[in-house]
C-alpha cells in the first residue's frame, strides 16, 4: 500500500482505510506492506499484523506526496517486489510506470475531485487533471470510493472502476466520560470534524451558527496545515462570538469518537472528496448529520437530510435542532443503523482481496486510456462545479 502517510491512521481517510483493510487482510493471512512517511508517531516494523516501511518525504504541499511515493515505489520494485500494489491518490499516477516496468500490477484509488480543491493553483489542478489520465492510461485499475466518482472516470474517460467504498465504525455503546475534559456535556453542543479548506466550508458552517439564535456551543475540530487566510477568516468570525470553540487538531482518537458520539448534531461541509470518513465517522457514532448539499453526500446519506449550502440555512437547521433534540437523537440512530448496514469494512476488505488476486493473476480493468464527449456529463459536471463553488 503506497502513496498515503502510512499507519497508525491519524489523518485521513486513506490513512484510515490502509489500517482497517490492512490489518483485516493480515489477519486473513496476507503479506501487508504499507510504506509510511517518517514521523515521530512509530517506528515499528509491524503494526496490527501489517510490516511498515518508514521513508521521508520533503515537507511542501506541492512535493510531500510525490517525494515520499517515488522512494516508495523505489523500494517496491528493489526490495518488496509486491504481486499487487495499491496506490493511492491519482496525484502519484506519473510512477506507475516504474511499476509497469516490472512487471507489479497496480490499482490507483483516485480519491475524488482534487482539481478543484482551491488550495492548487493552476498549475496544480492542470497536473492533477494529466495525473487522471496518466491514472487511466497506466493503471490495471481505478478504484472510486463513490459512485459519483465512477460515473466521473466513465463519462470523461469511458473506463469503468472498482467502486470501493469506505467502512463506517460503529458505536453502539458509545462513552461519555471525557468529554468534559473540553467543558462539554453530552448532547449539548454542534461539532464540526474537518480541515480548514474552502471545499469543507468551514466558514460557511460558522457564518451560518454566528448569525443564528442558537444556544448551543459550536465545537470545531481541525487545522489547515498550508494556508493561513483561510483559518484567520474563521478564527476572526469565532473571535466575536464565545459560542464558538476552535478546538484545533485532536489526534486522540478516544476523545474524538466521544465528540463525534455525544454531539447533538454534525455538521459537514465536505463537498468534493467522495465518499468522506468523517460522515461515515458521525454516522457510525449515531449522531444527527447535516450536510452540505452535494451529490456525494446525498449518496452516503440518502434521503435522510437535512441539507445545506448557504450560512442562512445553516442557522435555521442548528436552530430547528435544539427545538426538536428528541427527532434529532433518533435520526442519529437511524443514521448508524444505515452506516452499519452499508459500509462494513469486512466487506470492503472482501472487495480489495478480490482485486489483489484479480490483478496478480492478470486481469485488467475494460476500456481505458480515451477522453469520451458526453453532453450528459457536461451538465453534471457543470453542477458540480456550481456544488463546490464557496
Amino acid at each position: 500500500m503506497i502513496g498515503t502517510r502510512g499507519v497508525p491512521a491519524a489523518y485521513g481517510g486513506f490513512e484510515t482505510a490502509v489500517e482497517e483493510i490492512g490489518r483485516r487482510l493480515a489477519d486473513r493471512g496476507h503479506e501487508v506492506v504499507v510504506y509510511c512517511r517518517r514521523s515521530a508517531l512509530i517506528e515499528e516494523e509491524r503494526y496490527l499484523g501489517m510490516r511498515l516501511i518508514h521513508l521521508p518525504s520533503v515537507r511542501s504541499k506541492s512535493l510531500e506526496t510525490l517525494s515520499h511515493t517515488s522512494l516508495s515505489v523505489a523500494h517496491a520494485i528493489l526490495r518488496s517486489r509486491p504481486d499487487t500494489a495499491f496506490v493511492f491518490n491519482a496525484a502519484n499516477a506519473p510512477l506507475l510506470p516504474f511499476l509497469r516496468a516490472f512487471s507489479i500490477p497496480t490499482a490507483v484509488h483516485v480519491d475524488g475531485l482534487e482539481w478543484k480543491r482551491d488550495k492548487w493553483g493552476p498549475l496544480g489542478r492542470k497536473y492533477y487533471r494529466a495525473a487522471e489520465s496518466t491514472a487511466v492510461q497506466l493503471a490495471n485499475a481505478l478504484i472510486a470510493d463513490a459512485r459519483g466518482i465512477s460515473d466521473y472516470y466513465r463519462a470523461e474517460f469511458g473506463v469503468s472502476t472498482e467502486l470501493i467504498t469506505y467502512g463506517a465504525p460503529i458505536q453502539w455503546q458509545p462513552r461519555r466520560d471525557r468529554i468534559g475534559e473540553l467543558g462539554l456535556e453530552p448532547g449539548s453542543y454542534h461539532l464540526v470534524v474537518a480541515r480548514f479548506e474552502p471545499e469543507n466550508h468551514v466558514d460557511v458552517i460558522v457564518d451560518g451558527y454566528h448569525a443564528s439564535g442558537a444556544t448551543l456551543p459550536l465545537t470545531v475540530v481541525g487545522s489547515a496545515p498550508y494556508s493561513a487566510r483561510y483559518v484567520d477568516r474563521i478564527a476572526e468570525v469565532a473571535a466575536k462570538d464565545p459560542r464558538i470553540r476552535l478546538l484545533g487538531a485532536v489526534w486522540d482518537q478516544e476523545l474524538l469518537d466521544q465528540l463525534y458520539a455525544n454531539a447533538l448534531t454534525y455538521l459537514h461541509g465536505h463537498s468534493v472528496g467522495g465518499t468522506n470518513p468523517s460522515l461515515l465517522r458521525a454516522m457510525g457514532a449515531g449522531t444527527s448529520v447535516l450536510a452540505y448539499d452535494v451529490v456525494f453526500n446525498r449518496e452516503v446519506i440518502a434521503d435522510a437530510g437535512p441539507y445545506f449550502t448557504r450560512p442562512a440555512e445553516v442557522a435555521r437547521l442548528v436552530e430547528q435542532a435544539e427545538g426538536d433534540k428528541r427527532w434529532h437523537r433518533a435520526r442519529g440512530a437511524r443514521l448508524r443503523d444505515r452506516a452499519a448496514s452499508e459500509y462494513d469494512w469486512e466487506i470492503i476488505t472482501d472487495a480489495y482481496e478480490d482485486l489483489a488476486i484479480r490483478l496478480s493473476e492478470g486481469q485488467t480493468m475494460g476500456r481505458r486510456g480515451r477522453r469520451v464527449a458526453d453532453s450528459g456529463w457536461s451538465e453534471q459536471r457543470a453542477l458540480l462545479a456550481e456544488e463546490s463553488d464557496v
